[in-house]
């Protein structure tokens, strides 16, 4: 064994698919790429992330508590990571990064047509935002692109190193 640098820490755990997390405010939606996030409940669905009060999306999902977080191909990565290295409040996203978007059913930020699968998601804790900058979602809506379904995801490993999904196994679980 070696000392590994703390700073490496979560690319060891980081277990999660990139997500772009899409928000609207005001009429206007933005869309930021995402790796901190996990899932805290099973049903109703509830995720926990990370949304940095830098991010121009910070703002708008704290004041109207709601977003849509997407989950993109692998083969959308470059874009992907286009997305996170430029702030809405400088460019319009939607159209540099020519992304197709679908009305959603319960929230105002749209979905993302080119997405393996789009959450629709309302806030239902921000006790640890001022803190830790981590909000609580619970899912209200979710939708599956049927022609993606098997797509491999991309996953962030730091530093601009990221891995794609592998071999798919399945093994007996007694969980239910």
């Amino acid at each position: 064994m070696k000392t590994l640098p703390m700073a490496h820490v979560y690319q060891m755990l980081e277990p999660g698919p990139v997500a772009l997390l899409v928000t609207a405010r005001d009429g206007k939606a933005n869309v930021m790429t995402m790796s901190w996030h996990m899932m805290v409940e099973f049903e109703p669905p509830r995720i926990a992330c990370i949304v940095s009060g830098a991010d121009h999306s910070f703002t708008a999902l704290r004041e109207t508590g709601e977003c849509v977080i997407a989950v993109p191909p692998a083969s959308m990565a470059e874009r992907v990571v286009e997305i996170g290295n430029c702030s809405g409040r400088d460019v319009d996203k939607f159209a540099r990064f020519h992304l197709e978007t679908k009305p959603a059913k319960l929230v105002a930020a749209p979905l993302l047509a080119d997405c393996i699968a789009n959450i629709e998601c309302r806030v239902i804790d921000d006790s640890l935002v001022e803190r830790f900058n981590l909000f609580v979602l619970e899912a209200v809506h979710s939708w599956i692109n049927p022609a993606l379904r098997a797509a491999p995801t991309l996953h962030h490993r730091g530093w601009g190193e990221f891995a794609l999904d592998g071999e798919i196994i399945r093994l007996k679980s007694r969980m239910r």
